[in-house]
């Protein structure tokens, strides 16, 4: 998948998975200002970008995740590239 294809689907699975807009979203979207996005949400959140990505995040990134940058960020490490908003 090209960057933004995979900036789109990131987008997508946060969406579904916090349940708010495709459009509220940017790279400081966190737990702190984000209602939905609590620990059970987190967990789905890195089990769907695992699925949806093919990668696997070690138990100290899924806790090092607290925002949407984090999120890119870890992506890249991984080999998946992300266009940057």
């Amino acid at each position: 998948m090209s960057e933004s294809e995979n900036l789109q689907k990131l987008l997508e699975i946060l969406a579904s998975v916090l349940d708010i807009a495709i459009g509220t979203i940017n790279d400081e979207t966190s737990p702190e200002n984000t209602e939905t996005w609590d620990s059970y949400n987190g967990l789905m959140m890195i089990s769907e970008l695992e699925n949806t990505f093919n990668v696997h995040f070690t138990m100290d990134e899924a806790i090092e995740v607290t925002c949407v940058r984090d999120i890119k960020k870890a992506l890249k490490r991984h080999g998946v590239s992300i266009e940057v908003q």
